[in-house]
């Protein structure tokens, strides 16, 4: 993948993790970014802001916790899942949702049409749940290599977004994907199962999963192919 050094190196980040103020949300600039562990997160009051904290919070597939309700859940088939089929209303969903501790939203106007532009370019992509036809819950991210870069997720419905992360977990088993980047530590996440590791760490791992080639496309289409 031939990238031009446009972004300073992520070491030179502060203490927050912020390291570069400005540019565009263009499909190469994000591409650019995701490939040096670089991400961006701002909101409607300030410029584009791109972050590569210290340390770098991380799921590998075989990290997953799944608890012992959830698992009933997962069994019960209470949820269809689905991917690439409805990015859009994922991360417009993603976008309305209510957090506890963040009045607004990082995923502005601008943000999500940047991703929907990407996911049309066939990098980013969503896993859906539905449930009696209706979408419930779903999350979003970037892939490229074996690395999928965890966005945000949703949902309507109980467990609805926890289905939806065991389903693409399981899925990036059978693609061999390395692992999956949710950024920054959440109380949520770690639950799931994901871990703490030091930035210059997570770059060599990601360095590595480049290696490998980028599932580009629709991929309920490239599953379907595979059956």
């Amino acid at each position: 993948m031939n990238i031009k050094n446009t972004f300073p190196e992520p070491s030179s980040a502060n203490e927050d993790g912020l390291l570069a103020v400005g540019g565009d949300l263009s499909v190469f600039t994000l591409i650019e970014a995701y490939s040096k562990g670089i991400f961006p997160w701002f909101d409607d009051t300030s410029p584009i802001l791109w972050w590569s904290p210290d340390p770098r919070f991380i799921l590998t597939p075989e990290q997953l916790v799944i608890s012992k309700s959830l698992a009933q859940t997962i069994k019960s088939k209470k949820f269809e899942y689905r991917m690439d089929t409805a990015f859009e209303e994922v991360i417009h969903a993603c976008s309305i949702a209510k957090r506890k501790d963040q009045p607004g939203t990082w995923i502005t106007n601008d943000m999500e049409k940047a991703y929907i532009d990407l996911h049309h370019n066939g990098y980013a992509h969503s896993i859906e749940t539905f449930h009696n036809g209706e979408l419930a819950g779903g999350l979003y991210g970037v892939s490229l290599g074996g690395a999928f870069f965890g966005e945000s997720m949703f949902q309507i419905k109980r467990d609805a977004s926890k289905v939806a992360l065991h389903y693409l977990v399981q899925q990036l088993k059978e693609w061999n994907f390395d692992f999956i980047d949710a950024q920054v530590p959440s109380d949520h996440m770690k639950r799931l199962g994901a871990k703490e590791i030091r930035r210059d760490a997570f770059l060599k791992m990601l360095k590595e999963s480049l290696k490998k080639p980028t599932r580009k496309g629709k991929w309920e289409e490239e599953v379907r192919e595979e059956v």
